[in-house]
């Protein structure tokens, strides 16, 4: 029973529904300063969330799903993580992710002036984390 010392609850809500409630032991995400790892009893923060592959590392094992965007609450006992969008790595549809890669590297190395650049790199990432995260499976 020692290791259940070690869990902690997580949560990750998006709009339309409570995406993820479990007890894992660590958790990792990407922030906009960077990949952070979190164990309970971490420090208080609150930060930004970047668009990156969760990894919840629960007693039985590890899920990823992938996150775009959102915030992230750290509490000693607890991290939720309030996300635009989650999706596990079977519901991604991995055509349309290439997809939608292809288009935006197009759109960003056109340079054309209409060309709403921070929209286009913004969409590279989402692809590019929906590629990743389809690899968990």
């Amino acid at each position: 029973m020692a290791e259940g010392n070690n869990l902690f609850t997580v949560e990750i809500i998006t709009p339309d529904r409570v995406f993820y409630k479990g007890e894992a032991n660590m958790i990792e995400f990407n922030t906009l300063d960077g990949e952070i790892g979190v164990y309970k009893h971490h420090i208080p923060l609150t930060t930004v969330l970047k668009p990156g592959v969760v990894k919840i590392h629960e007693v039985e094992g590890q899920k990823a799903a992938a996150v775009h965007a959102g915030f992230a609450e750290i509490l000693d006992e607890k991290v939720t993580l309030l996300a635009e969008l989650a999706e596990w790595p079977d519901e991604i549809d991995i055509a349309r992710a290439e997809a939608a890669r292809a288009r935006a590297e197009e759109r960003i190395a056109a340079k054309a002036e209409n060309t709403d650049l921070a929209r286009a790199e913004l969409a590279l990432r989402r692809a590019l984390t929906r590629i990743n995260a389809s690899g968990y499976k």
